[in-house]
């Protein structure tokens, strides 16, 4: 047996499964990423039109990205608005990266 297969698993991989369950939740990693490229924080139901999701699913999804500290709810007045958290910002390169790997993946029509 290699000394590799006896190593035991570092506990920061589980953490990384945790957010990596979070982000391919339905629309999770796309309402982030809109949260995070737009100006403004945003409203719910201009979230709910921008991912074309039902309400409950983009609600679930805020309710959970928002429990994993990467989404900000802002009330004021009458309306509750939603943006992105300092974590969020920095996965920004690599939510990044990972919108760059598929376009480029996908653009030629790989196998």
């Amino acid at each position: 047996m290699d000394e590799s297969s006896t190593e035991v698993c570092d506990p920061i991989y589980g953490q990384v499964d945790d957010i990596l369950e979070q982000l391919t939740k339905s629309k999770g990693l796309h309402i982030l990423m809109l949260l995070d490229r737009s100006s403004r924080p945003l409203r719910f139901t201009e979230l709910k039109q921008m991912v074309g999701a039902p309400s409950t699913t983009v609600s679930r999804r805020l309710k959970e990205l928002e429990n994993h500290g990467l989404v900000e709810r802002i009330e004021g007045g009458n309306s509750i608005l939603y943006g992105p958290t300092k974590d969020t910002k920095t996965l920004r390169p690599i939510m990044q990266s990972l919108y760059d790997w598929v376009s480029i993946r996908f653009e030629g029509g790989s196998d």
